[in-house]
């Protein structure tokens, strides 16, 4: 008889375990973001705990790739997914993500400069943004470019690092700046047959691209106007620099959205909040982009992060053309020479 009360108790005791983490679970917010906001370098390890501390909310940060793998995830999810907020979709890709969003109100979208709202329902709000361009490293005793065709020229034969516009923003960011310089004719193949013969690499996100330009690989990268300002305010050099082109520069925009039928709302609406307040300058810092909050002092160092003259703003393209793009770019990239 003791031995069955106690074998009860045990199972009891289990039970109420399992339940308890259940309901510890249940309590937690769950964001999807993508893998530089999550790294070492990036802003989570320091406004994840501010913002628990500050709400009293628990959160789950789920480092899920570049921002095209993050919605590739959620769309293979489907309504089963974990995610109650994603953070890190591009204007560009916004399309994909809207089915799979409810739309916010946030009271700070009134601090939010109208021409950076891309979303008319709020699904996606602006946090932060920035213009592509390629990062040079001015010490590597090469000609310094001054315009996309001169990126084509034989002397940056393997010195260049890309980034494929099938699994990147960063990489449609390129596959977009060229077609708007370029069209989608014979100029638009020419300057892509050239940069294959010039890229050393096609990396499958901007954390591996970026990684083999620090370490050496190749003195050209595709990244961001604002990305000098990560190696002025942490190592103390303005070797590396963005070329900024007359011509023009692609701009690209990263949104927050809460993912449709969470059960986490007010909890999501909190994070959202914050990050469109608390966060911005954190972010701003960590992902050497310029915030989207307008009331934001910057530190000097983004002086070192210039704003071209001439921006594109593609986040509207159809994605029919987004999707003949890549089909014509990835032709290229395969065929022999």
């Amino acid at each position: 008889m003791k031995k069955a009360l106690f074998t009860m108790l045990f199972a009891f005791l289990a039970i109420a375990g399992v339940m308890a983490q259940a309901a510890a679970e249940d309590d937690v917010l769950t964001v999807y973001s993508y893998d530089s906001f999550a790294s070492d370098w990036g802003p989570a390890g320091t406004l994840i705990p501010l913002f628990e501390e500050k709400t009293g909310i628990k959160v789950n940060l789920v480092s899920a790739g570049d921002g095209v793998e993050m919605i590739s995830r959620v769309e293979l999810e489907g309504e089963g997914t974990d995610a109650d907020v994603i953070l890190g979709i591009t204007d560009d890709f916004a399309y994909r993500a809207y089915p799979y969003l409810e739309s916010y109100d946030s009271p700070v979208l009134s601090d939010i400069p109208d021409e950076l709202k891309f979303d008319p329902e709020n699904r996606l709000i602006p946090f932060d943004y920035g213009a592509f361009a390629f990062v040079w490293d001015s010490e590597c005793g090469l000609d310094k470019p001054e315009s996309l065709s001169d990126l084509t020229d034989a002397e940056y034969k393997d010195k260049i690092i890309l980034i494929d516009p099938r699994t990147s923003s960063v990489g449609l960011g390129l596959l977009l700046w060229t077609y708007n310089i370029y069209g989608d004719g014979e100029d638009f193949e020419s300057w892509w047959m050239s940069m294959k013969d010039n890229a050393l690499t096609i990396a499958d996100g901007w954390s591996s691209a970026y990684g083999l330009f620090t370490e050496g690989e190749a003195p050209i990268v595709l990244s961001y106007t604002t990305s000098p300002v990560y190696h002025v305010m942490n190592d103390n050099t303005t070797r590396y620099q963005a070329l900024v082109f007359s011509e023009g520069h692609e701009a690209t925009i990263e949104g927050i959205g809460i993912v449709k039928g969470t059960d986490k709302r007010a909890e999501a609406e909190a994070f959202v909040d914050f990050i469109l307040t608390d966060a911005q300058l954190d972010i701003a810092i960590a992902n050497s982009m310029y915030p989207v909050n307008a009331s934001l002092d910057l530190p000097d160092a983004f002086d070192w992060a210039p704003k071209p003259d001439v921006l594109f703003r593609s986040g509207a393209t159809d994605p029919a053309k987004v999707e003949e793009l890549q089909a014509v770019w990835l032709r290229i990239m395969t065929e022999n020479n």
